[in-house]
């Protein structure tokens, strides 16, 4: 077995027992220091590479840019890499294939492809995600890893539908994705127990659910059958803010003191690549 579908098989496994838990990374540096701190597993954030851009978030980013990025991250840390592939930078099934293939040759295990961003609605019809997540399985199989697919459904996160139907709506879109080749199904915007509960239930795929404030807490979460969490953007958004609180105190007051303390692991590495 190759390093690659061992890695594969590590991620796999990785989503059975507790839950696993996600430091999104957005950069090779980010993702040093998470693996540092013990990070199983590494997954990319579209939101915070796109704020490293300067872009706004939302199938903003070049696709070269995010598998180069999938690749120097994949160079540096020694456990499994998943990438967030938005909703796979291209329109057409054999473009979504050529993503995944590009992810592939990055080295990456799994993927994040989300059925918002179609082109006339805000989220793909049923049938069409369910050929898209096909169209990236059939790629993952023609490449020979046994990819990770997390199908991300946006039905809570952008409020889709009435209240009371979004459940049951999530629980159809999952059975289907499920049937296109589906591993997870990652409902951002969700974090009500009882409602995670029944669809990890309902779905018999691997659940992930993302933080947002006042989230339960991992024991909590594990209890409603969530196997994976995931924090989206909050970690580039508290490192950033650290930064910019760093950086006024260095330009209003000429205070060094937050620049005491760097993040030994990165500068070790560029130290011993310098």
């Amino acid at each position: 077995m190759n390093t690659q579908n061992a890695r594969a098989e590590t991620f796999r496994t990785l989503h059975d027992g507790k839950v696993l838990v996600l430091a999104n990374a957005w950069d090779a540096g980010s993702a040093l220091l998470f693996t540092a701190v013990g990070a199983a597993a590494i997954a990319t954030s579209s939101g915070a590479q796109s704020s490293a851009q300067g872009a706004a978030d939302g199938n903003n980013l070049p696709r070269a840019g995010v598998i180069e990025n999938v690749r120097r991250i994949v160079a540096v840390v020694d456990v499994p890499v998943s990438a967030d592939i938005e909703s796979g930078y291209a329109a057409e099934l054999d473009g979504l294939g050529e993503t995944v293939t590009a992810v592939l040759e990055a080295g990456a295990v799994g993927v994040n492809i989300e059925d918002s961003g179609a082109p006339d609605s805000v989220l793909y019809d049923v049938k069409e995600q369910m050929q898209r997540i096909a169209a990236v399985r059939e790629a993952a199989n023609k490449y020979g890893v046994q990819l990770f697919i997390n199908a991300r459904t946006d039905v809570f996160l952008f409020e889709v539908g009435e209240r009371a139907g979004r459940v049951d709506e999530t629980i159809a879109r999952a059975a289907a994705y499920a049937e296109a080749g589906a591993d997870g199904i990652f409902v951002p915007g969700l974090l009500d127990l009882a409602a995670l509960r029944t669809i990890a239930h309902a779905s018999g795929l691997k659940l992930n659910a993302m933080w947002l404030p006042g989230a339960p807490s991992l024991s909590d979460l594990a209890r409603a059958g969530v196997a994976r969490f995931s924090v989206g953007t909050a970690l580039a958004q508290a490192a950033y803010s650290h930064a910019q609180d760093a950086a006024r105190a260095l330009l209003e007051d000429g205070d060094y003191a937050a620049l005491e303390r760097p993040a030994g692991v990165v500068a070790a590495k560029v130290d011993a690549t310098a």
